[in-house]
């Protein structure tokens, strides 16, 4: 069964990827409804197959909700609205299963490698959500100029994060 067998690790997938327990157990959701959507799509025969499927699928969710994800957030607070969230225990099992305490352990010490222009820019663009026009702004640059170093930081931190613990 196609849930059986993939559910925990989409879930660590998406986890890992988030940061959001909440966001990925509605991911992990998201992504096998729309698998049972398209299942006439599916055209392959073996467990690859069947896994490949899902991930395409998961990449396409995963990619939906960081276009969006900022906005529901802003739009959610407006209007006061709270997400439901889970219970400790749950919690706990979704961080387990991701192993996500080592990857935010290993987030932190890299980001500490980082000089301090580089965690400016990650805060401004990622921690904030600024999009980069304000993140130029903040600056004193241009938005092209702000887009590279946002994109220089990323794979710095990316690098030290792979230093730091392999690559997660």
């Amino acid at each position: 069964m196609l849930w059986g067998a993939h559910a925990e690790r989409l879930l660590a997938f998406f986890v890992r990827r988030t940061l959001d327990a909440e966001a990925s157990m509605d991911l992990v959701a998201e992504t096998f409804a729309a698998a049972f959507v398209g299942r006439r799509r599916f055209r392959g025969s073996t467990a690859e197959d069947e896994a490949a499927f899902l991930y395409g699928i998961a990449r396409r969710q995963l990619a939906h909700w960081y276009r969006h994800a900022a906005v529901r957030r802003r739009a959610s607070a407006r209007l006061g609205l709270e997400r439901e969230v889970l219970d400790d225990e749950s919690y706990a099992r979704v961080e387990e299963l991701a192993r996500s305490a080592p990857l935010r352990e290993a987030v932190r010490v890299a980001l500490e490698q980082l000089d301090e222009r580089q965690r400016e820019v990650l805060r401004l663009r990622i921690v904030e959500e600024r999009d980069y026009g304000q993140v130029a702004a903040a600056l004193g640059t241009s938005e092209q100029t702000a887009r590279a170093r946002v994109s220089r930081a990323l794979r710095a931190l990316n690098r030290a994060i792979a230093t730091t613990e392999g690559s997660p």
